[in-house]
Parts: C-alpha cells; structure tokens; sequence
C-alpha cells in the first residue's frame, strides 16, 4: 500500500469522524430546544391516576346552517323540514306545529353543497346556549381558566390594538425584556413569525404611557406580547402547532434579547379545542333560491337585472351584494350564483348566500336577502323555492329570521358578535 493510498484512508477517516461528530452536536442541540420547548413546572396528568378527560359540551345550534362552499359543487346537503322536532312550535301558535329547518351535522369544517333557500337554522330551539362551552374555556385574562401567562401580564383592552392581539381568542405570550424595545430593530425580527399552520400571529407593544399598540418603526415598548389565535374556521391550534411557536418564537425572542412566558400547553390546547367547537357549531350559511317559472335566462340579460338591483360581478362569475353602511371596505352582506360555468348562455336557477356569523345582526342580512329575492322574483319571473323546488312561503321566511335572531343572541352572548373583528377573524 502506498503512501498516498494511506492518506486518503486517513483523511477518509478523518472526514467520517468529523461527520459522526456534527451529527451527534445537531442531535444534542435538537434536544436541547425540544426541551426547553416543552419545560414547564405542572405536573405530568398521564403520570396523575384518576384524572379525567374535561367534558365537551356542544355549543348551542349544533351543527351549522348550512356549509359554506362554491355552487359548483356536486355534493350538497339539502335541509328538511321536521314538524315533529322540538321547539317547533313557534310561542303563541295554534296545535299545528311549524316546520323546524335542520341542516346536516357539522364535520367540524363548512359542508360542501349550496345552501338551499329556507336552509336551516342549525337545530331545533331547545338547543342548549353556545355560550356555556365557550365561557368556560375561552376567558379574559384574570378570569378562572385564563392560562397563566396571560393573567400575569396586563392584555390590551378597549384599544386599537384589540383587533390584533385578543385574549377570548388568541393565545397570548408575553416577551419580557430588560430594555427598551425599538419598532425598527425588532420588526424584521418579529416578521419571521406571522403564521402558524393557517393560525396568524401578532404583536402588540406597551408604549411609554402603558397602552398597547401595535408595532411601528419609531416606537419604543417596555414589553411585547404575541398572539397566535386559538382556531380558525376550519381547525383548532394543535399540539404540533403550539410547540413550532414556541421553538420558533423563542428564537425571535433571542434575536430581540427578550424572554417568552410560555403558558402550558395543555391549558391552551384546551381552550383551542373548545374555541374551535364554537365556532364549528356557529359556521352558519343560509341560502333562498329563485327558479325560473319559464325559459331559462340569458346571462346578459341577467348580469344586467343584477347589476341593477346593486351586486357586483366578480372575477369568478360570483355576484357580491356590498354593505354600503359598513365601516370598512369590502364588507358584504350576501352573495349570488348563477349556478353554472363561466362560459354558460343561459341559468334557470339562482342561490343567495348568507354567511350568517359574518354580518352584523343589525344589518338584518337575511331580511336583506329575502327583500331582494322577492324583488328579482317579480323582474325575472321567478319562483323563491328550497332544494327540492318546493315553494317557501312568507311565513317559513319568518320563521326562519326568528331563528336567525336567536343566533345572533347566542353569539353576542359569547361575546364573539357577529360582523365583530372577532367574528371576522374566526369565521374569515
């Protein structure tokens, strides 16, 4: 063997041993961060015996309205009329009972299918109140059930900062530091961390006079606090989530020379999980359809009459009915499909959509909708039906709004009005 043959073994060698070792140091540090991710000074519950799973209680309408999705869509669950459900009869009617609308059971996500017109109203009346599992899990901080880390720190309250970090539906982590914080050094610190999964994260700031704002070049904060919001429409925060905040964050918080409170995991998958059945048990979209009592129409005929009565096209064919009262840009109160393709001549049926938690109660978004269906109903020749093309009188309309209107208190109750910056961000 010769000498050069003897240097590469050796360096061959050599480069094993060094690529062994980084190895082991990547899983040594990897370790390290995991650990500290997951530390906490609360007892382990899998290591408690008699502990128990806390209690689920179902929000108040049960399953939503009606699934939100395209019109395009095959699969649709049509509602039905039940007259023997509880709470059908309506208070001072006679002994015929009133039709009850009842939508499909809610899968945790909106359910495919358009809604249908009358679509229902989540469940028979006798439905215990929304707010019972909400209030228990998704508290105010110094509130019982608030997680610790939360109470311990003062929350942003009645301020602009609201709409950013809100403690009934974020999980908010306090960033403690030293000195002070400057706006233009820690944005782009603070940027590497807007989202978690298809939960967004903020931050807001305690200025000099001790408000909480948000975070702008040329500020200057004694402390920061983050907040990942607990559940969206379709998901709650889960534990892979929350434990790639935390490592995440941490690293923010070196980068910015601050220390995160961490509050335990446990407690705010909890309150993510009953946030979340919340919000899945108020998903609620109702829907009035106008058929054609003759000839189909034709689509430029159409686009015309809609335009008219005031819906903007857009891009996807969809029509938007605007809420010109609204504070803020692009806030709808319905919208409208002509249930066929881009391409299509002619519709012989139209479908109204309300995003029930949407819209605020005062807007009176179903009445809204049902006064511009009669009006199309009469300039097009139409017919207000349900999914199986059977008429919906005035009355059912009615009784269908009185429903609505006991949505809107059960929301209100959980303070998560509809239309609110809260609604907005839950059911966005």
């Amino acid at each position: 063997m010769t000498d050069l043959q003897m240097s590469l073994i050796g360096v061959g060698g050599v480069f094993v041993v060094a690529v062994i070792s980084y190895n082991k140091w990547q899983e040594y540090k990897a370790r390290k961060s995991v650990e500290r991710a997951f530390a906490s000074d609360h007892d382990d519950v899998l290591m408690k015996s008699g502990m128990t799973e806390r209690p689920q209680v179902e929000p108040g309408l049960g399953a939503p309205l009606h699934g939100a999705a395209d019109h395009a869509a095959l699969d649709r669950h049509e509602p039905v009329f039940d007259a023997s459900a509880p709470g059908a009869l309506m208070p001072g009617a006679d002994a015929l009972a009133e039709p009850v609308l009842h939508a499909p059971p809610s899968t945790g996500a909106p359910a495919a299918g358009a809604a249908a017109g009358g679509a229902g109203t989540g469940g028979a009346h006798g439905a215990e109140p929304a707010l019972a599992p909400l209030a228990g899990a998704v508290q105010a901080p110094g509130q019982a059930g608030a997680h610790p880390a939360a109470t311990s720190a003062a929350n942003p309250a009645a301020n602009p900062a609201d709409s950013l970090v809100d403690p009934l539906i974020d999980c908010i982590i306090p960033l403690n530091s030293e000195g002070p914080l400057h706006g233009e050094r820690i944005l782009p610190a603070l940027h590497k961390l807007r989202r978690i999964g298809n939960k967004p994260v903020h931050y807001v700031g305690q200025a000099a006079g001790g408000e909480w704002t948000p975070i702008v070049h040329g500020g200057v904060y004694s402390r920061l606090q983050a907040g990942v919001q607990l559940a969206t429409r379709s998901t709650a925060l889960n534990e892979l989530e929350y434990s790639e905040l935390v490592t995440r964050l941490r690293a923010v918080a070196d980068e910015i020379q601050a220390e995160p409170e961490v509050p335990d995991m446990i407690e705010v998958m909890s309150e993510a999980k009953n946030l979340h059945r919340f919000v899945a048990g108020h998903d609620a979209q109702l829907g009035v359809n106008l058929a054609s009592k003759g000839a189909p129409w034709s689509m430029p005929t159409l686009i015309g009459a809609l335009e008219n009565q005031g819906f903007d096209v857009r891009p996807d064919g969809r029509f938007a009915m605007p809420d010109k009262e609204a504070g803020h840009a692009g806030a709808l109160l319905f919208t409208l499909s002509t249930n066929v393709t881009l391409g299509a001549d002619t519709t012989s049926r139209l479908t109204l959509l309300l995003d029930v938690p949407c819209v605020p109660a005062a807007r009176d978004g179903f009445g809204k909708m049902v006064a511009c269906a009669k009006t199309l109903e009469q300039r097009l020749n139409g017919a207000i039906v349900d999914d199986f093309d059977q008429p919906l009188s005035d009355d059912t309309l009615e009784e269908i709004a009185g429903q609505v209107r006991e949505f809107y208190q059960e929301m209100d109750g959980a303070d998560i009005a509809a239309g609110s910056a809260r609604a907005l961000r839950l059911f966005s």
